[in-house]
């Protein structure tokens, strides 16, 4: 059988181990369980039937196997009564320790880097999300060549790191993973350029952008879906969604926004996906309003909010976000049914609390991000000279005209709008009078 066949179509049946090192306190062995339940979840979305599932606690990690003897011996019994054929350790491997632990186990072992990027080559959908995933996995697999290794057959294959042996040499060495790294970064920065040109483009249309983020599978695209009237992929699974999508939508006050959804976050994410994970965040930095959507019925709902700003907050010390990027966040608790309906979801200030699935609290949504965009604008007058038409045009087109007085040669408007489009319609102006 290929090695290319997707473990979809063929179950494999998998035992997930989390190696924790912090038992000793009440609140670290809830997280301890919380980050056990996320690694079978993502294992369990690319099709592996989860047989065992155990937290093994630490008390030194060992370099030869991270595990201690006596429980590589336990796991390996365990392997052989269920039948596993593949191990995910929800940790990061060295080389070494993987390679150790699949001869002690006599199974194929895949540590939470590998897991991630087979997910992230399943299903990103764009040429740039390909590119990103190709780029991030033969960076892994180039982690992965040690002195005795002298072909990448010897490798995990493709992004398909549960099936067969390896790649059949698609690359021969070292060297050409390299040439071959080399070769997606040119075609990255060309698609980057191209998706720039695509931003500015947007940028001249008269709608504000209001970007949903948050933890994955805490319902961004279900409440997209529910929004738009799309039929975005939707479903309860970790990284159900990795390329951002992007929709017109008319607000209570007959403005109309364009909606962006975007990649879940992740704890731990690999650092071999940071830069292909915040490139899909862009439209991020681009928006005039960004929801953070919760999953407010899990129980490690508090650190799935912390793990999302730190990522927003790299952005904003990366220069990619601005610096007070959160005066621009409404925080949606969503899932409130789960929690037997809003009523009974704690209040937040600067949050509303939702259920994406029953549509209960969208018409609060809506108005919030009205109330938001219309904080967020500036009142300024301008005077318009009569012959210049196109300049009066683009002012009704982007902004809120509260009052016109029209003159013999001039025309006198006062208008509301956002920062940005204040700014690129005083650019307009200066060059008009050049």
């Amino acid at each position: 059988m290929s090695s290319e066949v997707s473990v979809a179509q063929s179950p494999t049946r998998a035992a997930v181990i989390l190696p924790w090192e912090r038992p000793d306190r009440q609140d670290e062995v809830r997280a301890a369980e919380a980050r056990l339940e996320e690694a079978v979840g993502l294992a369990a979305s690319i099709g592996l039937v989860i047989v065992r599932q155990a937290v093994l606690l630490l008390r030194a990690r060992r370099p030869a196997t991270l595990l201690g003897s006596g429980q590589v011996e336990s796991l390996r019994q365990a392997v052989q009564e269920d039948r596993v054929a593949v191990v995910v350790v929800d940790t990061r491997l060295t080389p070494v320790q993987q390679r150790n632990l699949e001869k002690a186990l006599g199974c194929k072992v895949i540590d939470r880097t590998a897991l991630i990027l087979d997910i992230f080559g399943e299903r990103a959908a764009t040429k740039e999300g390909s590119l990103q995933v190709e780029l991030a996995h033969l960076e892994y697999q180039r982690s992965r060549l040690v002195r005795t290794w002298t072909h990448l057959e010897r490798q995990r294959g493709g992004f398909g790191f549960l099936g067969g042996p390896g790649e059949t040499q698609i690359e021969a060495d070292r060297r050409m993973i390299g040439d071959r790294i080399v070769r997606l970064k040119r075609e990255l920065e060309q698609v980057r350029r191209t998706r720039g040109l695509h931003r500015a483009a947007r940028r001249r249309v008269p709608f504000p952008v209001v970007a949903l983020v948050g933890y994955t599978n805490a319902g961004k695209s279900t409440l997209f879906n529910a929004l738009t009237g799309a039929t975005v992929y939707a479903q309860d699974q970790l990284f159900a969604t990795l390329d951002p999508t992007m929709r017109g939508i008319r607000l209570p006050s007959g403005r109309r926004i364009i909606l962006s959804d975007t990649v879940g976050f992740i704890s731990d994410l690999p650092t071999e996906l940071i830069a292909a994970f915040r490139a899909t965040l862009e439209e991020v930095a681009e928006a005039d309003i960004i929801l953070h959507v919760r999953d407010i019925s899990h129980p490690d709902t508090t650190a799935q909010r912390a793990d999302v700003e730190e990522v927003l907050e790299g952005m904003a010390t990366s220069g990619t976000l601005e610096s007070d990027w959160r005066r621009r966040v409404i925080e949606v608790q969503n899932k409130a049914d789960l929690l037997g309906g809003r009523d009974a979801v704690p209040p937040r200030a600067g949050s509303v609390a939702i259920s994406a699935i029953t549509g209960d609290g969208l018409p609060e949504l809506l108005a919030a991000i009205d109330q938001r965009l219309t904080e967020a604008m500036e009142i300024v007058q301008y005077t318009i000279p009569v012959k210049d038409g196109a300049l009066l045009a683009w002012l009704y087109a982007h902004g809120e005209v509260t009052s016109r007085d029209d003159g013999e040669q001039a025309i006198v408007v006062t208008v509301r709008l956002l920062p940005a489009d204040r700014a690129r319609f005083e650019q307009q102006l200066a060059s008009r009078e050049r």
